[in-house]
Parts: C-alpha cells; sequence; structure tokens
C-alpha cells in the first residue's frame, strides 16, 4: 500500500474512533468527573483517563504495528523503535474541560519520520471536526479550510496572561482574541482563518500540537519556533519551544511584531 492511500485509511479509522471517544467525554463533561493533581500541578480527571483507556484499546488494536505516546500514559520510549506513531492528547484543554468550557478537544496525529502524517482533532461540545493527511487539504466538518491572509494581521491570541500583554502592546490595533484553553483549537482556528495568528511561551508538548501542526499545514499556515523552524515529533524529548502559528504568507510579519512588543526575547 502506498503512503498516501494508507494515510487515508489511517485517517477514516481516526475519524471514527475519535468521535465515539468524544461520544465517551461528553458523559463527564458539567456532570461528575473526579479530579486529580499530576506532577507540574497539572489537573487530570476521570474524563481523561476514560477517553486515553478507550483510544488506546482502539487504536492499538486496529493497528498494533505503530507506536504510542499519551499525555497519560508513562512514556518508556518504544514508540522509537516504530515507523509510525500515534500521539494523542485524550482531552487538550483539560482545565476549559473542568470548568465546563467547550474549547476542549481529542486531538490525535499519526506521525512517521517525526513528521505528522494523520491529524484529528474532534471538539465535542463544540460540535467541530477538523481533519488533514500529508497530501489533502485541512477540512472542518468536511469542508476545506484555509487560514487567513490578511495584511496586517488584524488578530492574535495566547494564553490568558499573554493576552493580558498583548492587549497593553497591540490593543489599539489588533484584535485579541479570547483566550481558547485548548492550545490545539487556537492552532486549528488559526487554519480555519477565524484568527490570524496564535503564540504560545514554552512549556507544551508533542501531544498538545502534533495534530494540530498537520492541520495547519494543510490549510496554508506554518507552526514553528520563534526562529521559523518547523518541529520535529517523536524524538527522546516531547517539550516543545515556545510557538507562532500563522499563515505562511504572514508568519514573518507576525514574528517581527511580537519581536517589536519583546515577546520572542
Amino acid at each position: 500500500m502506498n503512503a498516501q492511500n494508507q494515510n487515508l485509511e489511517d485517517m477514516a479509522l481516526l475519524s471514527e474512533v475519535a468521535k465515539q471517544a468524544g461520544d465517551i467525554a461528553l458523559k463527564f463533561f458539567r456532570g461528575d468527573n473526579e479530579v486529580w493533581m499530576k506532577e507540574g500541578n497539572s489537573p487530570v480527571s476521570q474524563a481523561d483517563l476514560a477517553v486515553n483507556e478507550y483510544l488506546l484499546e482502539k487504536l492499538r488494536n486496529a493497528r498494533p504495528d505503530y507506536g504510542w505516546m499519551s499525555e497519560e500514559n508513562e512514556d518508556d520510549q518504544s514508540r522509537l523503535t516504530h515507523r509510525r506513531t500515534f500521539i494523542v492528547d485524550p482531552i487538550d484543554g483539560t482545565r476549559g474541560f473542568i470548568a465546563g468550557v467547550d474549547e476542549w478537544c481529542i486531538s490525535v496525529a499519526i506521525v512517521e519520520e517525526n513528521t505528522p502524517v494523520a491529524a484529528i482533532l474532534h471538539a465535542p461540545a463544540l460540535d467541530d471536526t477538523y481533519c488533514a493527511t500529508d497530501g489533502t487539504a485541512s477540512t472542518l466538518n468536511g469542508s476545506q479550510i484555509t487560514v487567513s491572509t490578511a495584511e496586517p494581521v488584524k488578530s492574535i491570541t495566547a494564553s490568558r496572561k499573554l493576552n493580558e500583554l498583548f492587549e497593553q502592546a497591540y490593543g489599539d490595533t489588533i484584535e485579541i482574541m479570547d483566550y481558547i484553553p485548548s492550545l490545539a483549537l487556537r492552532i486549528a482556528m488559526v487554519a480555519n482563518g477565524r484568527i490570524d495568528a496564535a503564540f504560545a511561551r514554552s512549556g507544551a508538548n508533542d501531544w498538545d500540537v502534533a495534530a494540530a501542526d498537520l492541520i495547519l499545514l494543510q490549510a496554508g499556515g506554518n507552526l514553528s519556533d520563534t526562529k521559523g523552524e518547523k518541529l520535529s515529533y517523536n524524538r527522546e524529548k516531547v517539550r516543545v519551544p515556545a510557538l507562532i502559528a500563522a499563515g505562511q504568507k504572514t508568519q514573518k510579519q507576525v514574528m517581527a511584531l511580537l519581536e517589536k512588543g519583546g515577546f520572542l526575547r
């Protein structure tokens, strides 16, 4: 089977399983959902674990020769020996999920040779599903999406704290969009043209951005570090640097804007 056909078959699998996982998550959303704190003061809930268990069973049974990386599983790095690897965040935006905010999603990417080749972001509370494969256009609920080509950039978003700083620095000329708890969805909304650019300081991991990276790329955008370098996934270290998500034609403009405001130092 050639790579493109494999990507399409994998995408069909991701679509089916992610939507079923979304139904599981919705049973906990705004309902009974026990929460614990992990190392680093990061929350994990019953919903995260239930969705992760379901994804692990269904995806690994369907593709036993693929590696596995998930936020909710201990990493033994056996994934490094596989040609293709699932990179999973059962619920991206857990804090928002716990708070009853709609902007959270199930994020799954398949990575080959450190590059995402199939990706899905399923946001059940929004009834939105973003999909992409290497070689096909990104879609939202089945319709093709593209990044904004606005020049100069008119809207940007980041974390809640950074948004406050952006408001002070750029509020007179740029719309600072409301904080979105899920980093993956922030990037996907750049892919959809709803936001011109998004920025995140260092601290995220592969599972937060791998799927969104491919979706943005196939929509005409680019996710990079602050020097403009693309990310590489499924390596020994899974932490990613500060990130800029923007259209390919506007990325340099966004980088210059952030540099001028002192956010890249």
